[in-house]
């Protein structure tokens, strides 16, 4: 027997817990003291060790700890560039290193999981500081500030007693040593559990399909096929293997025929090559090792391989690999979806005639209730997590309607899988019909009216809500609360967009704040991010443009980033009409089936989204502007649309919402509005100073705050300069002005005077 010494890295809070982290591993546990932290992980190593023979890898022979400093400005980053803060932050974080027995250096950055190789211990330094300030960038500034929050680490060691007399290959750190290019590249399965997961882990089970399993283990060793599992998401692709390799390992084993399987990211193959040819020659050096080892690869998402390597699929890694599949030389499984496949077959048909194809259709009904009941049964013995029937009911209807893009049973095992997490980190005792929607509107931004029955639409609230936000304009807000009631009634055709609706009409009429209102309505109950994406098309005038709107080769464009991060959402394409023609060819596959399929058959899926295009067409040829004068405008502006657009872009629209000019009425109302919402404002809110505005400030801001060009839209920039900028000036003179009422009036200048708050 011989023993491993693996470096544990743990943090001491208070109220008597203790943070380990088994440093070159995912093992992460949080127990009482360091000597029961300790016996959990080497429980769970020796455990790990009797089921595979097998445990991580760790060269260091005697592993130090070092506190390293860098300096770093935080940075916030969204779809509109990166902004710093203005300071800068030196921030502490611990790193484990030390010599290995091959005679070169190994350093770890336990927090970050990541880890790097060096041969000189005079680059110890600068390596660190680089890696460390690399990592950081890429760190929003309340992460970092998170890492700043954590106690001052400690090393200690943890002793796994091996035994290296048997099989020399299956040996723990010999069989490490012996696939450098397999053990850096690629994972080797059954995959090993983490103990912090376990809690949370899916069962590794492939329920209703076993007949698939039987066939991908039969084509994998009896024909030594390459085999490719096809199926939509969520389908069990990736069940289906894991379970065939757990059945060919057992089988293997009894029958002492040695296979292995290693499971690999396409991208971790290009990752870290420098120079030319040097990924090339890690294939190379990766299929001898597999062969040496009987080793099956498992590439997850095989159509990248089509993405990484070269400029395009001719010269990338899955055409520089075909030649090794023809010749027998490598035995290759994988998953796609259809339109993967297809894109496959376009794209480089020998790759993908090397393939044997097994189709995995999605569940019916029957079967997919009962893999969902058969993981409740798993959630209650292994989690101590009771799911309803009612509970199991109810997820598989709101899934089955609202999640078209995925499949069962994934879909639904994932989103009881989330509810199970939910029950546990708020202590509850189940898993009810409560926790269902409550975790869903989390999840969609839906509320609760869409997704309950017995919850009535009040048309008279419907309609107040609207009107409260859209003012002067009946059209628009008829049209949104008949959008509502078709989708409470769920008779929204699933295989499009939920609505594909153009608003035309001069600007500054309430268009963009009808969209908000519309996003807020349907997805703004859970969301942490804006329900609304916004999307400027003037910015895509020229042909090239569309390269950034929908993508092109390796990299997603803006439109497909926003809808497959905020699937449930209001698009809003702002002043349409300035598109390149180009740009609206690419859509109508979006407003007709809601879907968008890139040249590699990845898919943006846009049937839970509104799409709302804007446009200015038509306002020019009007015969007046401003107030409404009795003509007929809309007849004006659907006439520019026809003459515009094409009709087969025009008859795919489920609607044109005109918006006419607004009148003296609704101008007042408006200013009413945001002065209300000025009340809300934080340097009023902070001191609690509450503020009224009397009618003449209304109606002199509507006088001076409304142009015939702009709409309403110069109505804020009035309000900042009369109303705001001399109100701030009037508190920084009196800033011990607060808990109180401030009356703000008009006569021929703005008058600003303090009375008690009641």
């Amino acid at each position: 027997m011989d023993r491993i010494n693996y470096p544990l890295l743990y943090f001491d809070f208070q109220e008597d817990s203790v943070l380990g982290i088994l440093v070159g591993t995912e093992l992460e546990v949080v127990d009482s003291d360091l000597r029961s932290l300790k016996s959990t992980l080497l429980d769970h190593l020796q455990r790990q060790y009797k089921k595979y023979d097998d445990y991580p890898l760790m060269d260091i022979m005697e592993p130090r700890l070092r506190m390293v400093e860098a300096s770093i400005r935080p940075t916030h980053r969204d779809r509109t560039g990166a902004y710093p803060l203005s300071t800068t932050l030196k921030v502490s974080v611990p790193v484990v290193y030390g010599e290995t027995a091959q005679g070169y250096y190994e350093c770890y950055l336990p927090l970050f999981r990541e880890s790097f190789y060096y041969y000189d211990p005079k680059q110890f330094d600068a390596l660190v500081q680089h890696a460390v300030v690399s990592l950081l960038n890429h760190y929003s500034p309340e992460k970092i500030y998170r890492l700043q929050m954590l106690p001052r680490p400690k090393l200690d060691i943890l002793a796994l007693k091996v035994n290296y007399d048997r099989d020399f290959y299956w040996s723990g750190i010999e069989y490490k040593r012996e696939y450098k290019v397999l053990n850096r590249l690629a994972e080797r399965v059954p995959q090993k559990k983490n103990i912090r997961r376990n809690m949370s882990a899916f069962p590794e089970a492939a329920w209703e399909l076993e007949e698939k399993v039987a066939e991908v283990a039969d084509k994998l060793i009896s024909t030594r096929s390459n085999v490719l599992a096809v199926g939509r998401p969520g389908t069990g692709k990736s069940a289906v293997l894991r379970q065939a390799i757990k059945k060919i390992t057992a089988r293997s084993r009894k029958q002492q025929m040695e296979y292995t399987f290693w499971r690999i990211l396409p991208q971790r193959i290009t990752a870290s090559s420098k120079y030319l040819g040097e990924w090339e020659e890690l294939c190379e050096l990766m299929i001898e090792e597999l062969n040496v080892t009987n080793g099956i690869l498992w590439v997850e998402d095989v159509s990248r391989l089509l993405q990484a390597g070269g400029e395009g699929p001719e010269d990338s890694v899955a055409a520089f690999l075909l030649s090794f599949l023809q010749q027998g030389k490598l035995q290759m499984m994988g998953e796609a979806t259809p339109q993967e496949l297809e894109s496959m077959r376009r794209l480089l048909p020998g790759f993908a005639e090397a393939f044997q194809a097994v189709f995995i259709e999605e569940l019916d009904e029957k079967k997919a209730i009962s893999v969902l009941e058969q993981f409740a049964d798993y959630a209650e013995k292994n989690q101590r997590m009771p799911i309803t029937r009612e509970a199991l009911q109810l997820s598989y209807r709101l899934l089955l309607r609202y999640y078209p893009y995925e499949s069962f049973p994934g879909k639904g095992i994932k989103f009881l899988g989330q509810c199970i997490t939910e029950g546990q980190l708020h202590q509850a005792e189940e898993v009810d019909k409560k926790a269902v929607f409550d975790n869903f509107v989390r999840q969609t931004g839906l509320p609760e009216l869409f997704l309950r029955d017995d919850l009535m639409l009040d048309i008279a609230e419907l309609q107040g809500y609207f009107n409260q936000r859209i003012i002067g304009q009946p059209a628009a807000v008829q049209k949104l609360c008949s959008l509502v009631k078709v989708y409470k009634a769920g008779l929204n055709n699933p295989n499009k967009p939920i609505s594909t609706l153009l608003f035309a009409g001069p600007t500054g009429v309430g268009k963009t704040a009808s969209a908000k209102a519309l996003a807020d309505y349907f997805f703004g109950k859970g969301q942490r991010k804006s329900p609304l994406v916004r999307i400027d098309m003037s910015e895509f005038q020229y042909p090239g443009q569309i390269v950034r709107l929908i993508g092109a080769g390796r990299e997603p464009g803006q439109l497909v980033k926003e809808i497959r991060e905020r699937p449930f959402s209001v698009l809003l394409l702002d002043e349409v009409e300035k598109a390149d023609p180009s740009i609206f060819d690419a859509l109508l596959g979006v407003m007709d089936e809601g879907l968008l399929v890139d040249a590699y058959g990845r898919e943006a899926n846009f049937r839970n989204t509104i799409v709302i295009m804007t446009s200015n067409l038509g306002s020019t040829g009007r015969r007046s502007i401003g107030f409404r004068e009795g003509e007929d405008e809309e007849a004006v502006y659907l006439s520019a649309i026809a003459r515009h657009f094409r009709p087969e872009f025009v008859n795919r629209l489920d609607g044109v919402v005109v918006f006419g000019s607004l009148n003296q009425k609704d101008i007042l109302a408006i200013t009413h509005k945001e002065l209300n919402e000025l009340k809300q404002r934080e340097g009023f809110t902070k001191w609690n100073i509450r503020v009224d505005f009397s009618d003449r400030v209304a109606s002199h801001i509507a006088s001076v705050g409304f142009d015939v060009r702009y709409g309403a839209r110069p109505l804020q920039r009035a309000i900042d300069q009369l109303i705001v900028t001399p109100i701030a000036n009037w508190m920084l003179r009196h800033p011990e002005v607060k808990d109180c009422r401030l009356w703000v009036d008009y006569k021929d200048t703005l008058a600003i005077e303090p009375k008690p708050n009641k």
